[in-house]
């Protein structure tokens, strides 16, 4: 199964039993705040479902496949995900 944000939206709002219009603001929000947590360097942790956080990443060499040259890859931050405890139980 795959849901979209339209799936996810539908899903809130009849759970929660409000307007996917309600909804949709919700979740913007949330996503909104998660995206201002990591791009101010912070971590955000939801006990038992998972931690958003930024990883830095070091300078590499790597290999262009197509061309088999290397290839340098600067320093880089990503966003990461690390699912709780809960949220594991709950996909086993």
């Amino acid at each position: 199964m795959s849901l979209s944000k339209a799936d996810v939206v539908s899903k809130m709002a009849e759970e929660a039993g409000i307007t996917k219009n309600q909804a949709g603001k919700a979740l913007n929000s949330f996503i909104k705040t998660v995206e201002e947590t990591l791009k101010a360097g912070g971590k955000l942790t939801l006990v038992g479902f998972g931690t958003f956080e930024v990883v830095n990443r070091s300078a590499r060499t790597g290999v262009n496949p197509a061309t088999k040259k290397k290839i340098n890859i600067p320093a880089s931050k990503a966003p990461k995900f690390k699912p709780g405890k809960a949220l594991k139980d709950a996909v086993k």
